[in-house]
């Protein structure tokens, strides 16, 4: 794996555009605050948390609430929030999803926009475990009111062409290509069982294929240090090229994480544009990336014995070196999501910063779902 590293490094380096960022980036907390509390009296335990931007320059944050048990299979509700001013009030929560009694219910997802048409997609997925059932279905739930109302869930899976499987997705962001061939492409990646893999539309939503996969190796038996890339999240580079930020689920290599790029919009990822960043220390979890105003955000708990330690790393080369590192929580935290609102939508000085949303506190027993506003100039 060295050699097909030192060819990932040339090719990274080779696709870092000429421009650098606009800034020197210097983070500064300025706001922080506590979305969703766990065990009040219809859920157990809030997991999964997602955010992104709107169509209208909003934001807006989602949550998975397991109800009775705090296990990845259980039944769910999803429910989300929303700001209108930046992130420093937030709406009561919605719910959008409910399960029911299912034991094997629904499973976050992925949200992405579609700038385009001015749509948020809601990914998730039903019996992703299968527990009690046999079926895996990809679903999503789309709004078109800047994410105040959505439409009734649609299954995907029957219609979906190409070579794949059923899969869950994210949890994350699914992304919309604004550069290069594939520009307007709708791309939202997940995993089954240790295969990475992504599905795509070129028509705003109404037809989606499957895309590139990783697989594992070996493709079963997995055990402590073997090949099992995981959970994901894609981010497009300047150039148009898809990176893929991955979970390293048995510590292949290291106790780190896999990064791929796919130059064809998320249809294909050779083997050799596949990595392993041992500067991205990872005690394996879901993790987060995000290409804003030409800087490339990184964000996990950064420790290689347990979930401690959230912090945001930055990158002005496109993740071939990292410039620096913000601590956010000392303490127990886990699975994390960035969004920024872009400069086209931004309303007064907004456009400076980032929000990140992670689970906050130990993972049996998570305090909270927490929200921070991040000034990355250094200033108010």
């Amino acid at each position: 794996m060295e050699a097909k590293g030192l060819i990932f490094v040339i090719l990274l380096s080779s696709l870092c555009l000429s421009y650098g960022a606009e800034f020197q980036v210097s983070p500064l907390i300025v706001e922080e605050q506590l979305l969703w509390m766990n065990n009040i009296e219809y859920v157990t335990m809030y997991r999964c948390p997602l955010i992104t931007y709107t169509p209208k320059g909003n934001l807006l944050a989602i949550v998975e609430g397991r109800k009775s048990s705090t296990g990845d299979a259980s039944s769910k509700f999803i429910v989300t929030k929303r700001s209108t001013d930046g992130g420093s009030e937030w709406s009561e929560e919605s719910f959008i999803y409910d399960d029911g009694k299912v034991v094997d219910g629904d499973n976050l997802g992925a949200i992405l926009v579609d700038d385009d048409t001015a749509s948020i997609f809601l990914f998730f997925t039903l019996c992703p475990h299968h527990k009690n059932c046999t079926i895996t279905s990809m679903m999503y739930m789309k709004s078109v009111d800047d994410g105040i109302s959505w439409q009734k869930p649609v299954n995907i899976s029957a219609s979906m062409k190409g070579d794949g499987f059923p899969m869950p997705f994210g949890p994350g962001r699914g992304i919309q290509l604004k550069n290069g061939k594939y520009k307007g492409r709708l791309l939202a990646c997940g995993h089954r069982n240790s295969y990475v893999q992504c599905i795509y539309s070129d028509d705003h939503g109404k037809t989606w294929k499957y895309g590139l996969t990783v697989e594992s190796i070996p493709s079963t038996g997995l055990k402590k240090g073997d090949f099992a890339p995981n959970e994901n999240q894609p981010e497009e580079l300047p150039d148009g090229t898809v990176m893929l930020n991955i979970r390293n689920e048995y510590s292949y290599h290291c106790k780190c994480r896999i990064v791929g790029l796919s130059t064809d919009g998320g249809e294909s990822l050779p083997t050799s544009n596949i990595k392993f960043d041992a500067a991205l220390v990872d005690p394996v979890v879901s993790a987060h990336i995000l290409m804003y105003q030409g800087i490339l955000f990184f964000s996990n708990p950064a420790d290689t014995l347990g979930r401690l330690n959230m912090t945001l790393r930055w990158s002005y080369d496109n993740g071939n070196t990292w410039a620096g590192a913000k601590q956010i929580w000392k303490a127990a935290s886990g699975y994390s999501c960035m969004t920024a609102i872009p400069t086209s939508l931004s309303k007064t000085n907004q456009q400076k910063y980032i929000y990140l949303i992670f689970e906050k506190g130990a993972i049996i027993s998570t305090a909270s779902v927490s929200i921070v506003k991040i000034s990355i100039d250094g200033t108010m």
